[in-house]
């Protein structure tokens, strides 16, 4: 293609015009999706010229793209797509004293913060997705975020911008237009001066008006301000190249005050009534959006606001909190003052991971965008609340408000049909009907994430038709090729806007579900629903993991989109699409995404709307490879199983050990199995669990209740001890053990390779020999958590017509619960030391950790185990291309925590395969938690 070949001649930076790349950038976070020619990343300033001009000579439209969070349709597009994140993404300067910084468009909200921070200082908007939305994404959708009533939007932080028009002339906005080229300047200034009546009366006075383009920040009481007028256009005027932001003093503490109310009215009616004690947020929430775990943590009531207030020091932060409770006491149902940094997190995830939460509504059903952040006065929210809700019913909708209560800004998913015409005349329908509501009420129809294509069709409902055809002129001075239909940036949005209900991205998928393996109870047995689940908020794209989180570990260590949770799921999208991924299940496009996808599962509970990319890729893989041959590593490894049990009964495990310590006959091996060569072949037990468990007295057995002891791959061929410490515990708990006398396994290695018709013919026999401990509905403790994690999800969604595998994955049981539930009176051994190691990706995601950490705690092994994932993940760390990848992942958060442990901490490590990954890249020995204890009872 000629525009691609020139774009790589004139630009360093990155150019691709392939299928995949152009894929990942067909969406947003919002219901739209417009399919570009390619993208291009730019490097610095200079690229971007260079990729102005080569596409103006084309007349090819271009559309700046942050982080692509954008839930209005505006980082989408049908030219090339300029993606800042990769190269463009730092602070270039930090003045403390002038409390400024000048700043790249790529770099993320949370990069800026925490380079502010030494020097006490911060930047003010901080939208739920500061973890990954860039600084140029918030200049252009005027992002504003919980602390606004304390800190204002981004137009209010932002000194002066550098752009570059599609035109090329660049142009430095700030106050007073000293930087703006002449033509423009003097074209833009008859436009206002001809129109002061209108600008001065024309807008509407509250805090989150960010519909349309701000021209009344050019009038001269205003200062003629050029970078406000920018900020919020949305791409359209002009390409950010850098910023100069404002910083503002970060408070030396904080305290959240978290008020309870009767019901959503009554808290959004109290908001307003806060705003005089100077809160930082004053933020809503009710209770259908709020988990059983996170109401335990809230006082007393249906509705909550979450008011931060801040102070020089926790006593006077404490102070204000207390005087904001006892004033709203008498409107109140109870509240909680949160002071603990930790606790206060955990609160703000509950809120920051609404946008993605709200998706799905209590019974499952799936809710999107496109009403998402209207705002009204904040004296009027709550008669603005009761007129939303009165005409959702009216048209038959659902949703679940929230937002920024202080500022009268609402966030809400609604239950659009989206995949029928009926159901998205309603969605518009009910669009013309909502603008018409927040008009009467004195709002903006965008009050945090611009009008993309979402919302602009409907600006002349807010504005008149007579403001919007100045926004049209102001358009056309910054960029008349997009008038003239000749390229433009981001045509279609704001000025001469497409409809609102063009270009929807559920448009293209399948009408009738796919044929399957996986069953996806949770999506109506629809693998379109289930890969629809991702809504772009891109969680999984954070550059760390904090606390227990997982997700995503590939994207961590790659930092590519492709290999991001939603970079896979867009894959997906556009493999069933069929437009841009032509191949379906035989892509090569999806097949290298998810080849770094390490199955961790962590998105299946870090991700807000719960995306299983491992149960995708697990899918995709039996489909690709199905009547083909297979990579050597699914032969070697993922029936591994059956190779273990091979070497066990022919007792040639001594041999084998001898063989692969034999450095030319280990490197033979490992190339012909597809292994990678940095890593050493783990040995073989010489004597399996099950073998041992047979040599053993069963008249020594306690009398107490009886649990079923599985004995997993791993456990029983290569890491017995594991297994006898946990006999040995167990049984010094009273608690009887059953090992099964034929051979069970989960299936997990067939299900991470994707063979799933031998996973389901394993579970079968394995249920099968299982059936006398159904019949007696006895526990079944799984010692490795990769096993127990597919007992309890991957056996039920893989055999849904048999009745058996829903009654074993309830009897599953970890370690630590089997104790907890049939020696609840048991006293471990009383360790007293500290503990570093991981909790496995798996127990976090599918099976949970409370019951090992009040064991632990029991047994007097203090602090914290990380979270990530080990990297090593199974079969993924041993096959070959991936060893750089899963050092990366160990070296995220395992390694670290291990290397800053105290001397003489335990190292712990359920999983086998955490085990392993300690012992080959640092040396460090660690065991399961039944070692442990096994080792110090008396």
């Amino acid at each position: 293609m000629r525009l691609a070949a020139e774009l790589s001649d004139h630009v360093r930076g990155d150019v691709e015009f392939d299928a995949a790349s152009r894929a990942l950038m067909t969406m947003d976070a919002s219901n739209y999706r417009r399919v570009p020619v390619g993208v291009v990343a730019p490097r610095d300033a200079e690229d971007v010229a260079a990729a102005l001009a080569v596409c103006r000579a084309h007349g090819v439209p271009v559309v700046a793209r942050g982080a692509g969070t954008s839930i209005a349709g505006q980082a989408t597009g049908t030219g090339v797509v300029l993606d800042f994140t990769r190269h463009m993404a730092d602070v270039l300067e930090l003045d403390p004293g002038s409390r400024t910084a000048l700043v790249q468009p790529g770099v993320i909200c949370d990069t800026l913060r925490a380079r502010a921070a030494p020097h006490g200082l911060m930047f003010g908007p901080d939208p739920s997705t500061h973890s990954r939305c860039t600084l140029g994404g918030m200049i252009g959708n005027n992002s504003c975020g919980a602390h606004s009533v304390a800190w204002g939007t981004t137009a209010d932080n932002v000194h002066a911008v550098d752009v570059l028009t599609y035109a090329g002339e660049s142009a430095h906005l700030a106050p007073g237009g000293h930087g703006v080229p002449r033509p423009l300047r003097d074209t833009v200034r008859t436009l206002v001066r001809g129109e002061l009546a209108r600008l001065r009366t024309g807008f509407p006075e509250l805090p989150r008006r960010i519909s349309g383009y701000a021209l009344d920040a050019l009038l001269p009481e205003h200062g003629e301000d050029w970078a406000r007028a920018y900020t919020g256009s949305e791409g359209t005027l002009g390409v950010l190249t850098q910023a100069t932001v404002r910083l503002v003093e970060a408070p030396g503490a904080r305290v959240l005050a978290v008020l309870g109310y009767p019901d959503e009215s009554a808290a959004a009616q109290a908001a307003a009534s806060l705003l005089p004690h100077g809160p930082l947020t004053v933020e809503g929430m009710a209770s259908d959006l709020v988990g059983d775990a996170a109401r335990a943590a809230l006082p007393r009531g249906r509705a909550w606001l979450f008011c931060e207030m801040g102070g020089a020091t926790e006593r006077e932060a404490r102070a204000h909190a207390e005087r904001l409770c006892q004033a709203a006491a008498s409107e109140t149902t109870g509240h909680t003052l949160v002071v603990e940094p930790a606790g206060q997190r955990a609160l703000w995830r509950v809120r920051e991971d609404a946008s993605g939460t709200a998706t799905r509504l209590p019974d499952g059903s799936e809710a999107w965008p496109g009403w998402e952040d209207c705002a009204v006065p904040p004296a009027r929210l709550g008669a603005y609340l009761t007129d939303f809700r009165a005409l959702l019913r009216a048209h038959r909708l659902r949703g679940l408000p929230y937002g920024h209560f202080g500022d009268g800004c609402i966030h809400v998913r609604i239950d659009f049909d989206l995949l029928t015409a009926p159901g998205v005349e309603r969605f518009r329908a009910f669009s013309t009907d909502l603008a018409e509501l927040v008009v009467q009420h004195g709002g903006s129809l965008s009050g945090e994430h611009g009008d993309g294509q979402a919302r602009a069709e409907l600006l002349p409902k807010m504005y008149g038709p007579e403001l919007v055809a100045l926004f049209e002129r102001f358009k056309d001075a910054w960029d008349p090729a997009a008038a003239r239909g000749e390229g433009g940036l981001n045509p279609g949005v704001l000025a001469r806007p497409h409809r609102l209900d063009e270009n929807l991205r559920f448009a293209v998928l399948p009408r009738e579900p796919v044929p399957t393996a996986f069953a996806y109870p949770h999506d109506g047995g629809d693998f379109s629903a289930a890969v629809r689940r991702c809504v772009g908020v891109a969680k999984c794209r954070e550059a760390s993991a904090s606390g227990t989180s997982v997700m995503c570990p590939s994207f961590r260590a790659t930092g590519e989109e492709q290999h991001s949770t939603r970079g896979r799921a867009r894959l997906l999208h556009e493999m069933l699409a069929g437009e841009v991924v032509t191949d379906g299940w035989r892509s090569p496009e999806v097949r290298q995404a998810l080849d770094l996808c390490l199955s961790c599962k962590g998105c299946r509970s870090d991700c807000p709307v719960g995306v299983d990319m491992a149960t995708y890729k697990a899918e995709f893989l039996h489909h690709h490879y199905a009547g083909r041959r297979r990579p050597m590593a699914h032969y070697a490894l993922g029936r591994l199983p059956r190779w273990l049990r091979l070497a066990a009964a022919t007792r040639t495990a001594p041999l084998l050990n001898a063989a692969a310590s034999l450095p030319p006959l280990a490197a033979l091996a490992t190339r012909v199995a597809g292994l990678t060569p940095q890593r050493p072949i783990p040995p073989l037990a010489p004597v399996p669990f099950t073998r041992w468990w047979r040599a053993q007295d069963r008249a020594a057995q306690p009398t107490g209740p009886t649990a079923v002891l599985w004995p997993d791959t791993f456990t029983n061929y290569l890491s017995p001890a594991a297994g006898t410490a946990a006999v040995t515990v167990l049984h010094a708990a009273g608690v009887r053990l059953a090992v099964p006398p034929n051979p069970v396994c989960c299936g997990l290695t067939y299900v991470s390779t994707g063979q799933l018709d031998q996973a389901r013919a394993v579970l079968r026999r394995t249920l099968d020999a299982l059936a006398p401990a159904l019949d007696a509905d006895l526990p079944v403790t799984v010692l490795e958590p990769p096993c127990a994690a597919a007992l309890r999800t991957d056996l039920p969604e893989l055999l849904p017509g048999d009745p058996r595998a829903a009654r074993l994955a309830a009897r599953v049981r970890t370690f630590a619960e089997t104790l907890e539930e049939l020696a609840p009176h048991w006293p471990p051994p009383f360790i007293d030391a500290p503990v570093t190691g991981q909790t496995h990706c798996h127990q976090h995601a599918v099976l949970g950790d409370a019951a090992d950490r009040r064991l632990r705690h029991r047994a007097g092994l203090t602090g914290e185990l990380a979270g990530g994932c080990c990297g090593l993940a199974g079969n993924f760390g041993f096959e070959q291309g991936h060893f750089e990848v899963s050092a990366a992942c160990a070296e995220d958060q395992l390694l670290p925590a291990v290397r800053a442990a105290p001397a003489g901490a335990e190292v712990l490590a359920d999983g086998y395969s955490c085990r392993t990954q300690l012992a080959h890249l640092a040396g460090v020995p660690s065991r399961h938690l039944a070692e442990v204890l096994a080792e110090h009872l008396t």
